[in-house]
């Protein structure tokens, strides 16, 4: 079978590849803790279920206007107008389902052939995936831990090139966790304001922080009629399931962004969209509850993982991950992926490795802390014995496979 060139240019997210080995593992009876999936271990809020019921009884079971139901996007032009500043036109609103499409559609109508992207480095795996699909180059702008992971200003400007047809922004980051500061979009605002730039925000942890404050570039002076602000109702609402996402920009690129979901899915589906109407203007308490037991837990994970021989990890600001530099077991030849495999096959520990978000992310792993603590206490048990059993310097860049670590199972 011959496929399209272009399909050699699609990434993946390893989190579902780590998720798959870790599942096998377990059906041959291993204990596994999960840290490698970003997804919060809470319900859906029952207000939120409730009023999807009632939507599919009420008749939301048939095609509704491709850039989604008026009410919802009335409802999140008022949300976006509480928790960002400002209030877009419910016309500038595009519901899809989940937030990818935004991703996706952003880049397909913005970038083509000889255009660039930039993307952040360590990032989100998918941004540079479409834009190779897409025909365009992502080149990487640096997330630094000096800086508690935000970008180098004079880098990013240094990389603005006449190429340049978007510059994707997510704050606060997956995979580290880092926010940036009203102080660094006001100067990424002057960088790209009166050039043809889109910026794309992705905003879907803005209301995961702990003590930061989440600032939207879209809502700095002249930077509406420049950006994609893209959210959903995955991580907030605990909803991933659920897939819905939406964009807030312009009426003239959300039209763009309309005829892109007309092509592939049509429109998202009504009853999940009713519900979003819930979730929006609903009771917030469910949210603050779980935000709340994250920043226990990113307490918990964050000493925990400095208590390690040779790590150290910079606490996130927001999100729900940890973004630890493991450089020092990353020696004769060993990667991140390598350390992840082992912490998986011999710790029963599921991580990981930096360079699935880009190669400034080799010597870190990600651990996602959407895990109960107790998980929590007992993965970083289970990583200290097995960290105290790597060899110091392999003969190979290989670790311990499943044969080698059999008779060796974590506890």
């Amino acid at each position: 079978m011959q496929f399209a060139e272009r399909v050699s240019r699609l990434g993946t997210e390893s989190a579902f590849e780590v998720l798959a080995r870790a599942k096998a593992l377990e059906a041959q009876g291993r204990s596994i803790i999960h840290l490698e999936i970003g997804e919060p271990d809470f319900a859906t809020p029952p207000h939120i279920v409730e009023a999807a019921v009632r939507a599919l009884h009420d008749g939301y079971t048939h095609y509704g206007p491709t850039p989604g139901l008026l009410p919802l996007r009335e409802a999140i032009a008022r949300y976006i107008a509480r928790t960002r500043g400002f209030e877009p036109s419910p016309d500038g609103i595009v519901v899809t389902p989940g937030a990818k499409p935004i991703i996706f559609y952003s880049i397909m109508i913005c970038a083509g052939p000889g255009d660039e992207v930039l993307v952040p480095d360590p990032g989100f795996p998918i941004y540079a995936s479409a834009v190779r699909f897409a025909g365009a180059t992502p080149v990487p702008y640096q997330l630094l831990e000096s800086k508690g992971f935000r970008l180098d200003l004079d880098e990013l400007a240094a990389k603005l090139t006449p190429r340049t047809r978007m510059l994707i922004l997510n704050s606060p980051s997956n995979p580290t966790g880092g926010v940036l500061t009203r102080a660094d979009l006001e100067r990424i605002a002057a960088l790209v304001q009166g050039r043809p730039i889109i910026v794309l925000s992705d905003e879907v942890y803005s209301r995961i922080l702990y003590g930061a404050e989440h600032v939207s570039i879209a809502a700095l002076p002249g930077m509406a009629q420049q950006t994609i602000l893209l959210d959903g109702f995955s991580k907030t609402y605990a909803m991933t399931g659920w897939r819905l996402g939406y964009g807030v920009t312009t009426p003239e690129i959300a039209q763009k962004l309309a005829l892109m979901q007309v092509n592939c899915t049509s429109c998202a589906a009504s009853f999940i969209q009713i519900a979003a109407i819930a979730a929006l203007e609903g009771p917030q308490d469910a949210v603050e509850r779980m935000v709340a037991e994250f920043a226990r837990r990113r307490e918990a994970i964050v000493a925990g993982l400095n208590r390690l021989p040779g790590v150290t990890c910079v606490a996130p600001e927001g999100a729900f991950y940890a973004f630890p530099n493991v450089m020092s077991y990353c020696i004769g030849g060993r990667t991140s992926r390598d350390l992840a495999t082992y912490l998986l096959e011999r710790a029963g520990v599921a991580v990981l490795w930096g360079t699935s978000f880009g190669e400034a992310g080799e010597g870190y792993l990600r651990l996602s802390f959407a895990n109960s603590l107790e998980n929590i206490q007992e993965a970083l048990r289970r990583m200290e014995q097995a960290l105290a059993e790597l060899p110091a310097s392999p003969s190979s860049p290989s670790l311990p496979g499943p044969a080698a670590a059999a008779g060796r199972r974590a506890p």
